[in-house]
């Protein structure tokens, strides 16, 4: 085998073998390695993990070292004996204790899309998402299926929040939103970017605008003690009447939907914004010509087999606010997986 054709392979090895790797990362979130690791005194035996973890120490043994390899974890030997602990990484993003920790969204990955993903192909050939085949929920009223359950409900809000958890403070500090006082952020789901905006800007306030079931959880499960600048609306923004606002925030959302739900949300945002206001597109934005980066890619191919939607280039969103009725059409890279774009009425 030549040189060119062993890189050719070893790549090919590297794409076919990382569903295995995202199930190491997931296995070991699941089963509180990471966890367990933070909260130890001192670096473990991987018997002391099985022991802990009530795991089988053979297998714990096998899932700590590839988590070594991934550099999840690093290992030093004392005495002939491995002992464990977790890298500058695994403190930062898979400890539940962190601030910053991504915990809940891995755990949503593993539950919940990595089943879907597993119909990719059939998505291919039919153009939808797959949740009929994935959990045997029908999926024409998009958001009954994502929210089949109170658990899967809650499972997707702590994922989110722990998304802005790390890119909310970047997205909310693209464009100075000082300017909005009255701001309503739609679709807020656990109201953590609500929460950035108040702390970023404080003389503003926020309405969360978001179904009732989605209110209710956040209510019931996210901390919004002494927040009074952030209150709360119940009601379906294709449909409901939108409270008035100086910003619409749209994080997330429209990503969700094909061209012609967009349209019809934006217009409706824009009608409701009072003039001179503003609608704040919070998105992960693929290049001008459509073909990069690789995240946004994989992240409109999530779209395809979990929503109805897909990612966009900035000149596709600048298209929708457009017509929608918005000018002054701005966009802002982050250098982070999620950028803003701002129009005004």
């Amino acid at each position: 085998m030549s040189s060119l054709e062993g890189q050719a392979y070893r790549l090919l090895e590297k794409y076919s073998n990382g569903f295995m790797v995202s199930q190491v990362l997931f296995a070991a979130c699941e089963l509180g390695v990471f966890d367990l690791l933070a909260e130890a005194a001192e670096p473990l035996g991987s018997a002391a993990v099985a022991a802990h973890l009530g795991t089988s120490s053979r297998a714990t043994e096998l899932l700590l070292d590839a988590c070594v390899s991934l550099k999840l974890l690093q290992v030093e030997t004392r005495g002939g004996k491995a002992l464990y602990e977790n890298t500058e990484l695994s403190s930062m993003y898979l400890a539940r204790a962190s601030p910053k920790s991504q915990h809940n969204m891995l755990l949503y990955l593993g539950r919940t899309t990595y089943l879907c993903w597993g119909h990719l192909a059939q998505a291919v050939r039919e153009g939808k998402n797959q949740y009929l085949r994935a959990f045997g929920v029908p999926s024409e009223e998009l958001f009954t299926a994502i929210y089949r359950s109170e658990g899967e409900r809650l499972k997707f809000m702590r994922g989110l929040q722990d998304v802005w958890s790390v890119h909310g403070r970047s997205v909310m500090a693209a464009f100075d939103l000082s300017p909005f006082p009255v701001i309503c952020d739609l679709g807020s789901c656990s109201g953590a970017l609500a929460k950035e905006c108040v702390s970023q800007y404080p003389g503003c306030q926020v309405t969360i605008f978001d179904i009732p079931e989605v209110v209710q959880t956040a209510k019931k499960h996210f901390l919004f003690q002494g927040e009074e600048r952030i209150t709360f609306h119940e009601g379906d923004f294709f449909k409901d009447p939108l409270p008035e606002a100086d910003l619409y925030i749209l994080a997330r959302v429209l990503h969700d939907w094909a061209d012609d739900k967009c349209s019809h949300l934006l217009a409706r945002v824009c009608q409701a914004c009072k003039p001179g206001g503003g609608v704040l597109v919070i998105e992960s934005l693929l290049d001008a010509d459509g073909r990069g980066p690789l995240t946004t890619l994989l992240y409109s191919l999530n779209m395809l087999v979990q929503t109805e939607g897909q990612e966009r280039t900035p000149a596709q969103y600048h298209a929708l606010l457009a017509a929608a009725g918005c000018r002054d059409v701005q966009c802002r890279r982050t250098g982070g997986t999620y950028d803003a774009i701002l129009a005004r009425k």
